[in-house]
């Protein structure tokens, strides 16, 4: 693992290299290192020639090799705005599904972003670092939306990350959330392979479908019919949402693409029926990454990790159902 240690070149310190934290980018390291900083900054620290390694310059994209020495500098604010108060973080890890060696995987809550960023000064991974000190080494492996809860997988070594992102890029990590679309769903499944691409909309960053864009593909299986009543004009379908690939807000796009967006979504969803699920407490995106099937890191085997569905969507569903059998 890559250990650092302090110097007497103007309070900078130095991050050695070694064979397991070979591989990742200069500006992911010093990132980690500088908790709280932004990327922007930390781009300009790197190409001003601030940040060296072994005395010379290199891009933030640069590829770390074993015995690289990376000099970090002293950046005001850095600890600052990443020290929060670990033993209020106990919650978090009571919400562990699943560790070994190589891995934890997290049952995320929603609300909470994976990482600071964009006005936060800190997300899941700070937290997680700061709560377990004495893990050297800690990367998401994926991501999921701020509203989205479920699970998340985390590598707490190097040689892990590297298996489970090429998992990733093979197909061979099966992905599963619940959410609760607008309207009823007249088929059973929907096969749903439409490319996205990244689009500025008045200021906002959105993703939308397009030819030109990265393929993704989505298979929405539906799972249970609420007809149209007092609290939905037009009623709601819940269904398991397959994602074959891990585009920016595929979910939430693919489900507006057919005509049924998620409950909640204030981004690409209907204003008046996440109104109508207000009245029955619905508070947040109606979406949940309920379950992983992957092969480990570290083993032969696969395994698979389930996460319950949070008792605040239970709770509306189980209002939905009372509805329907009045």
């Amino acid at each position: 693992m890559s250990f650092s240690k302090q110097n007497k070149d103007l309070g900078a310190r130095f991050v050695e290299i070694d064979e397991d934290s070979a591989g990742q980018r200069l500006d992911n390291l010093v990132l980690r290192e500088l908790k709280g900083i932004p990327r922007s900054h930390v781009y300009r620290i790197v190409r001003s020639g601030e940040v060296r390694v072994n005395k010379g310059r290199k891009k933030p994209d640069y590829r770390l090799k074993p015995g690289d020495s990376v000099r970090i500098p002293p950046v005001k604010g850095a600890r600052e705005a990443s020290s929060f108060d670990a033993e209020g973080l106990g919650w978090l890890g009571e919400r562990i599904l699943y560790e070994d060696d190589a891995m934890l995987v997290l049952d995320k809550p929603s609300g909470m972003a994976v990482h600071g960023g964009s006005g936060l000064s800190f997300g899941v991974i700070e937290a997680l670092r700061q709560l377990r000190p004495e893990l050297k080494f800690l990367e998401l492996v994926h991501r999921l939306d701020r509203e989205t809860s479920g699970v998340l997988m985390l590598a707490k070594k190097r040689s892990a990350l590297r298996a489970l992102h090429a998992s990733l890029r093979a197909g061979e990590v099966t992905k599963h959330y619940t959410a609760l679309l607008k309207g009823v769903m007249q088929s059973k499944s929907r096969d749903v392979n439409v490319a996205l691409e990244k689009v500025q909309r008045g200021g906002e960053r959105m993703v939308g479908a397009d030819e030109d864009g990265k393929a993704a593909r989505s298979y929405i299986t539906r799972q249970q019919i609420f007809k149209p009543g007092r609290k939905l004009s037009e009623g709601a379908t819940l269904v398991d949402i397959r994602l074959f690939t891990g585009r920016t807000h595929q979910a939430r796009v693919h489900s507006a693409h057919i005509g049924h967006p998620i409950a909640g979504d204030t981004r690409y969803g209907d204003d008046a029926f996440n109104a109508q699920l207000k009245t029955v407490g619905l508070k947040r995106l109606f979406l949940h990454a309920a379950w992983l099937y992957f092969p480990h890191p570290d083993s032969t085997r696969n395994i698979r990790i389930d996460s319950p569905l949070p008792a605040d969507l239970s709770n509306v569903l189980e209002k939905l159902t009372h509805e329907q059998e009045l």
